[in-house]
């Protein structure tokens, strides 16, 4: 079983910044690929960025030159630094994570979603 708990979402003005960080534990041999996706209300759930194990990025163009995201291995952390948010990045923020099981193979797991909300 693997747990993936996120955090730092919340409440900023436009223009400002949040970091939000996943730690995945559990019964993980290694991990992948790690990213974040958002949905807004009414809307599919888009990439935002994703982060192999050798860490090569992969951004949405709605987010480059904005957000970066960066890794741990070590603590098996994702993190999301946001920055120059805008109203339009209000969404429910989910982490993604390609595990790899005990038994050796590739799992992908979802974090519970954590809310950011940009304010005018």
């Amino acid at each position: 079983q693997v747990q993936l708990v996120e955090s730092g979402g919340g409440l900023v003005q436009a223009g400002g910044s949040l970091r939000l960080s996943c730690a995945a534990s559990g019964s993980i041999l290694g991990i992948s690929s790690m990213g974040w996706y958002r949905q807004a209300p009414g809307k599919q759930r888009e990439l935002v960025a994703t982060i192999t194990s050798g860490g090569n990025t992969n951004y949405g163009d709605s987010v480059k030159g904005r957000f970066t995201i960066s890794r741990d291995n070590a603590k098996k952390t994702v993190y999301l630094q946001m920055n120059s948010l805008k109203p339009e990045d209000t969404a429910v923020y989910y982490c993604n994570v390609e595990v790899v099981s005990l038994a050796l193979r590739k799992i992908d797991y979802w974090g519970q979603g954590t809310q950011v909300t940009v304010s005018s």
